[in-house]
């Protein structure tokens, strides 16, 4: 169960929280990285208090090459930040990318993201196909778990485009849209829109909501899912959905309400509407005790997808683009972008 703490040690948290927040390199979530083509993405999670133990890659096809491998870390601490270090398949590992501190949550909640694309693909680059398995230590108790997103091609692969997100759940919620060029047939053969989310210091009860299209898909995201442990305890305290299924969100009107049947892996279709040519998704943690820090679209065809505020290495490409058009144009003148 999560550690039980007084107000003041929760408003003190909270304090050192926003603090932290000020100066976090990141937002709320956000778009990362986009992939089209023929592309696919595996997500997984484990968590254990023993801070060792294996995690494993879903299903990934014979003759598949790695694009990317990245490892998230999700992590608590009841008086400041700490720093996470560990193993994936015997490597160190560097979680040289802090996330942002949920400032709106206790415990100085954190997801911290390393690229770990020189571990796995050599593993999987030319393997048999399969799950794959990856030793892995963490270095802190405040480690609360890993996520592990591969994102791979292959030539047998219909045409896709993978998204990834994350950060920190905003106190506001946080909001994403995938937007299609041509309108949108849920029902065509080979049509589908998957997401899941991993979600850190989560158990008990605690949980987020999860809207498509304005329309609620589950009020009872979250839980610690992803634990090898059987329990409930600091450092096990993450959940984070596989992409391939099974499916455990509700669908328009029958949300999912049921806490221990979402496993956090979604089908956004039965939300959309023959000629939609967005999806909308709005993640909300009104306890604000949980803290979302991972979200992954896989969607067949090619889509752009968005959200509230890039981060800021995007922010810094969107200012290049526009000082380059800037100077494109000028010179065109001259010659005539908690607890539970």
């Amino acid at each position: 169960m999560k550690s039980f703490i007084s107000r003041a040690v929760l408003a003190a948290a909270t304090i050192t929280g926003v603090a932290a927040f000020a100066s976090a390199a990141q937002a709320s979530d956000t778009v990362f990285q986009t992939f089209t083509g023929d592309v696919g993405v595996s997500t997984s999670g484990w968590g254990s208090t023993s801070n060792s133990g294996t995690i494993s890659t879903e299903a990934i096809a014979a003759g598949s090459t790695v694009t990317a491998a990245y490892l998230y870390t999700s992590t608590f601490d009841f008086s400041s930040p700490i720093t996470p270090g560990g193993t994936l398949g015997g490597q160190a590992v560097n979680y040289s990318t802090a996330l942002g501190v949920n400032s709106s949550a206790c415990c100085n909640l954190q997801a911290w993201r390393a690229d770990v694309t020189s571990i796995v693909a050599p593993v999987i680059n030319g393997g048999g196909g399969g799950a794959y398995n990856f030793g892995i230590t963490e270095t802190q108790a405040g480690q609360d778990g890993e996520a592990l997103v591969v994102v791979y091609s292959n030539a047998a692969q219909t045409t896709q485009t993978v998204a990834i997100l994350n950060g920190f759940a905003s106190s506001a919620g946080d909001t994403s849209t995938i937007s299609f060029g041509a309108p949108l047939n849920p029902s065509a053969p080979g049509f589908f829109a998957h997401m899941i989310i991993g979600d850190g210091f989560s158990c008990c009860s605690q949980s987020s909501t999860i809207a498509v299209d304005g329309q609620m898909m589950t009020t009872v995201a979250g839980n610690n899912d992803s634990s090898v442990d059987g329990g409930a305890s600091n450092g096990n305290l993450i959940t984070v959905g596989h992409m391939a299924g099974p499916y455990t969100g509700g669908t328009p009107g029958f949300p999912q309400t049921d806490y221990n049947a979402d496993h956090e892996s979604y089908d956004l279709s039965p939300f959309i509407t023959n000629g939609d040519t967005s999806i909308g998704i709005n993640t909300v943690n009104a306890s604000r005790d949980d803290n979302i820090f991972l979200e992954v679209y896989d969607v067949s065809g090619i889509a752009s997808v968005t959200s509230g505020v890039p981060e800021p290495a995007t922010w810094a490409m969107f200012l290049l683009g526009f000082g380059a058009i800037g100077w494109t144009l000028r010179g065109r003148r001259n010659h005539g972008a908690a607890t539970a």
